[in-house]
Formats: C-alpha cells, sequence, structure tokens
C-alpha cells in the first residue's frame, strides 16, 4: 500500500473472519522514528479511514528498526524555524510550529478515542511525542527493551502530547517527578504505573501478526478487544522484566515531592543528585540541569489539568506548546542538546526563584484570533 522509502507504511492484515487489520509503521529508524507533521499527516487520515471502514476490526501501530518506537516530536524543525524568527520578530510564533502541534494533538486525540481495538508495540525508545502516540491506545505493549520518558525539562518544554492529563493521573507523585526529572523508567514501571498494559518480547512481533491473521474477529469493539487482550497475554505469559525502579522507590519519590510548592521541592530533588542509587540519581542531575520555566509550567499543567476533560487539556496544551515557541527556552534547549549538542543551555530566566506566575501566565495565554484551533475536539 505505500511506498518503502515513505515516512510511515500502511498495509492490511488478511484475517480468517474476512476482516482486516489495518497496519501503520513508523518508518524513519535513522532518526529513531521521530514524529514529523509530514508523518501526522500520514497518519491522522488513514486512521481515520479505517475507522469509518466496516471491514477493518482493529489496528497495529509499530514501527521500523529495532531501537525505538519513537523517539519523539521532530523537534529540531522547530527549534530552527524559532531560531530564524526570532531576531526578526522577537516573541512571534512560527506558523508550522502552531500548525505542528494542533495537528499532532488531534492525532493523539484521534488515539485517546478510537472507535476500534488500536494496539501500539512500544518497542524501544518511547519518548515524548512517542507516548503521545502510545498513551491512548486500547492496547499499549512494552518490551523487554522498552524505554519511556518524558525528558521534555532538558529541551525547554514540558510533558505535552496530553502529558498533563496521563502523569497526573499516575500512581503517587509519580507524575510529578517524571515530569521534572525526565527519568526513563522500564516495561515494569510502565505495566506498574499504567502506562503500558502487556509486555511481550520484541521477538514475539511476528508471532502476534501471524496469530491476528489467524483470528477470527467479529467488528464490534468490545469482543474484538477483548479477544485481543486475551492473544496478548497467550504470547506474553512468562517475559522476564527487569525490576522497577519506580515501583521500588515510590514511597521516596512521593516524600520527595510532598505537598509542597516547586521552591520547596527543589532542593529535596536536587539533593538526589547525589543519592546512592543510579536511577534516582540520574533524576535528580537531570532535574538540576533542566529548565527552570520548564519545571514550574508542567507542574502547573499537571495541576489545572487533573480535572479537566482529555479535549480541554490538549486546548490547554497547545496554548502551553506556542508559548514555549514564543519564548526562547524550547529553541535554546534543542539548541544545546540536538543541534550543536555543547549541553549547556542558556535558560531564560536561569533560576527557579525569577519564574514568576506572571511568566507561567504569559506562557499560556491564547495566541490565536476567532475560535480556538482545536475548540472541535470533544
Amino acid at each position: 500500500m505505500s511506498s518503502p522509502d515513505a515516512p510511515v507504511l500502511f498495509d492490511t492484515l488478511a484475517t480468517a473472519s474476512g476482516h482486516r487489520f489495518g497496519r501503520a509503521t513508523l518508518n524513519t529508524p535513522a532518526s529513531l522514528n521521530a514524529l514529523s507533521l509530514a508523518m501526522v499527516d500520514l497518519l491522522d487520515p488513514q486512521l481515520a479511514a479505517w475507522a469509518a471502514d466496516p471491514r477493518i476490526a482493529g489496528v497495529v501501530l509499530d514501527a521500523a528498526g529495532d531501537k525505538a518506537f519513537c523517539a519523539g516530536g521532530d523537534v529540531v524543525a522547530l527549534a530552527r524555524e524559532i531560531r530564524a524568527l526570532h531576531p526578526r520578530q522577537p516573541g512571534a510564533v512560527p506558523r508550522a510550529a502552531a500548525d505542528f502541534f494542533e495537528r499532532e494533538y488531534r492525532l493523539d486525540h484521534r488515539i485517546h478515542t478510537y472507535p476500534k481495538p488500536l494496539l501500539v508495540w512500544g518497542h524501544g525508545i518511547v519518548m515524548g511525542g512517542g507516548i503521545g502516540l502510545m498513551a491512548g491506545a486500547s492496547h499499549r505493549v512494552a518490551t523487554p527493551k522498552t524505554r519511556l520518558a518524558m525528558p521534555e525539562i532538558g529541551i525547554g518544554l514540558y510533558p505535552d502530547v496530553g502529558g498533563s492529563w496521563l502523569l497526573g493521573r499516575l500512581p503517587g507523585k509519580a507524575g510529578p517527578f517524571l515530569a521534572l526529572t525526565g527519568a526513563s523508567i522500564n516495561a515494569a514501571d510502565a505495566l506498574f504505573a499504567g502506562m503500558a498494559d502487556f509486555a511481550l518480547p520484541h521477538e514475539a512481533h511476528g508471532a502476534l501478526l501471524q496469530a491476528i491473521g489467524q483470528a477470527r474477529w467479529q467488528g464490534d469493539q468490545a469482543a474484538d478487544g477483548a479477544q485481543l487482550s486475551h492473544l496478548l497475554q497467550r504470547l506474553g505469559e512468562g517475559t522476564a522484566l527487569p525490576a522497577s525502579p519506580l515501583r521500588t522507590h515510590l514511597e521516596r519519590i512521593n516524600a520527595v515531592i510532598g505537598h509542597d510548592r516547586l521552591a520547596d521541592i527543589a532542593p529535596r530533588l536536587a539533593a538526589l543528585a547525589q543519592d546512592a542509587d543510579p536511577w534516582l540519581a540520574q533524576a535528580g542531575a537531570s532535574f538540576v540541569k533542566g529548565s527552570p520555566t520548564s519545571a514550574a509550567l508542567g507542574l502547573e499543567l499537571q495541576r489545572r489539568c487533573r480535572h479537566l476533560s482529555l479535549a480541554d487539556t490538549f486546548r490547554l496544551e497547545w496554548q502551553a506548546s506556542v508559548g514555549c515557541c514564543a519564548h526562547e527556552d524550547f529553541a535554546e534547549g534543542v539548541r544545546a542538546l540536538l543541534i550543536d549538542k555543547d549541553k549547556a543551555p542558556r535558560w531564560q530566566p536561569a533560576t527557579l526563584e525569577q519564574v514568576t506566575p506572571q511568566w507561567i501566565e504569559d506562557h499560556l495565554r491564547p495566541r490565536f484570533a476567532g475560535a480556538h484551533p482545536l475548540a472541535d475536539l470533544a
């Protein structure tokens, strides 16, 4: 169905009942399948078409290569647009950036509300925009080599793609901790936290596709979803997983985050950089190096989105992401980490003490005329 060099490949799998399963494969392994606007614009209409096709019983979303499902959005392209525009128009937002976030969030919302079983094979690196694709799927598969993270604090952004809604619903204080530290979690962590539903060895991927083809489907979301669950449980029996640091350290994480203001949390998080446990130490070090604005913005969004609908969350996140494009930390963080790779970002402001409530409000204010670009999401 697709050219072999297309950034997303599409196919359908025949099944014993005469139904078919759609299969979409992210196909830019050299960039760890980083999500570009071109990929979003291929995926969204195809998922819509499959949702409307009574012959399609479900969808599998996977990726080419053995290293990553999706390492996040193509932030380098966005940062270059911002850096080219701001010397001429300080505070302006590139049209391409506003469009990218709008269409990416539409795709993520479609996955969350999809009317058929949708399986995401989340093998390897799953970060940022990759979590946006995975989080809303009805059947989320992790493998022993899965590594999930929302590391946006290191590039001057925040856990978007619905992360403000998702992270606030994790056990204990895991959500604020992951947002503030960008800590990487494994398959066992993901199962514990509710960010994955099944664990299978990556080598079982072919067997899964074969089993889908051999099964008889009914074209009913509930019945087919249950059958797909049973199939995944059978294929995943006995899968050996690494220990879960998130589960092991949850009481400690709860104590570090507490119920305090960010100003009170910050020294406790910074102290983790000297911890004897390497996972906690890495988390603490990443917080210390991260954008102070990102820390405050990520926490504020989790607070506001706790009682919002998913659609309202995406609308608020669009405003926040566009706000990050109007300010300097996002482009600067991407420059330091991914473009120049000097790993020495110059955050503005440079300290948490300088991040005022008014500064955060300016990131969140509407930057559009007329109806919200995502007004139609329900």
